[in-house]
């Protein structure tokens, strides 16, 4: 059997865990609570309503948070955390990788520029033999019921995409992995191949409808809210405001994507899709509006809006969650660089980054809509995948 470490305990790691039973794979993971963690993980998918439609669990071979303990002998790593964690837990183990084969090192999501963050670790240690893997879009729609014990989906993407580093890895890769985490479970779910990670980085997923959707929420409801039950679903209560700053914000991003297409017309983007066709393509919808994209979506309505109780008493947006951690520094900053060496005005971005920094209380943008690149809060080592902080200078050095 080959040896698969899931790296981190998000949620995508207890439907992952589930998923491999009976697969190629012993399945260990690598954790900073090994202490919360069984040894099987169970899963329960549900519909809208709470019914249970089915149940599944998988079993752990080793539980740890040291990394000699797993990863010399790993040939596949998966990433299972928030996206502003993986440069971190790269670092951490990347000495313990085995040089002298073939390592397999992937993420279940590829927004924030998981090839950079790869070859930085590549130069770094030597690493020569990794082959680079991730997920275009999260395969299922997944939380937590009980941390390192139990997890609920509400299914999975209809069809999905993935890129592989060298591109020849594909097939292998989804024969072996990507295959079998979701189509062999709901007869849906299928891996199409990106030619690049570029079109991951810069998918329209995660970092413009929760930045959007979270701006929105200040536009209407202003910061906090009395109690916790008069916060609105971040999904099912989803409005024409918030649709509208979605818009706006896909189109900063599809007039970046479209100077890249431009400058590289050789060069395969047909995953680079504005909002509403990446969200026909992955669920098979034929949806033509954005907030019915939402409020229709049988996998979204449960999702709550991520909040958490003030000194007052009052709720507020979480202003450290991964929507800001993730979705800030790991995705619209990016594209705000992107669109900066391109010469093209985002005021959405830009919109979206001076409310970022009110709410963070930290320096992103100045009054002339440039990025502060200087910014003790920018720089703090490894918290934001702004090109130039891999020794990026063009768009040119950002193209796979």
């Amino acid at each position: 059997m080959k040896k698969l470490i899931i790296c981190g305990g998000g949620s995508s790691a207890h439907a992952l865990i589930p998923f491999l039973k009976d697969s190629i794979f012993e399945v260990s993971v690598y954790t900073s609570r090994p202490e919360r963690w069984a040894k099987t993980i169970n899963l329960e998918w549900h519909d809208p309503s709470g019914k249970v439609l089915g149940t599944y669990s998988g079993d752990l071979k080793t539980i740890s948070n040291n990394p000699e303990d797993l990863f010399p002998d790993a040939d596949y790593i998966v990433f299972c955390m928030p996206v502003h964690k993986y440069r971190v837990a790269l670092q951490k183990i990347a000495p313990f990788i085995n040089k002298d084969k073939t390592v397999f090192i992937g993420t279940v999501y590829g927004q924030g520029g998981w090839n950079w963050m790869v070859d930085e670790i590549k130069k770094q240690y030597g690493l020569t033999k990794i082959v680079t893997f991730a997920f275009g879009l999260i395969p299922w729609i997944c939380r937590i019921i009980e941390y390192g014990h139990t997890g609920v989906t509400y299914g999975c993407k209809a069809v999905n995409y993935a890129a592989t580093y060298p591109m020849d890895y594909f097939n292998q890769v989804n024969e072996e992995l990507l295959e079998y985490i979701c189509y062999k479970w709901f007869g849906k779910g299928k891996v199409e191949q990106s030619d690049n990670f570029l079109s991951l980085t810069l998918s329209v997923d995660n970092q413009i409808i929760h930045t959007s959707r979270c701006l929105g929420l200040y536009k209407v409801y202003g910061t906090t809210w009395k109690n916790e039950e008069s916060v609105p679903w971040f999904y099912k209560d989803y409005d024409d405001i918030s649709a509208k700053l979605l818009a706006d914000l896909d189109t900063d991003y599809t007039n970046i994507r479209n100077a890249i297409k431009k400058l590289h017309p050789e060069k395969n983007y047909s995953y680079m899709l504005d909002y509403l066709a990446l969200e026909r393509f992955s669920y098979h919808s034929h949806n033509t509006d954005i907030k019915e994209s939402f409020v229709t979506s049988q996998t979204l309505v449960s999702i709550k809006t991520p909040v958490i109780q003030n000194s007052e008493g009052t709720w507020e947006v979480d202003r450290n969650h991964r929507f800001f951690l993730d979705d800030i520094y790991y995705g619209n900053c990016i594209a705000k660089w992107m669109a900066e060496q391109l010469n093209i005005v985002t005021p959405t971005i830009d919109e979206i980054l001076h409310w970022a920094q009110i709410i963070r209380q930290e320096n992103i943008i100045d009054d002339d809509n440039h990025l502060m690149l200087n910014s003790p809060d920018l720089n703090e080592p490894l918290k934001a995948g702004i090109p130039c902080f891999y020794g990026f200078n063009t768009i040119e050095d950002c193209i796979d």
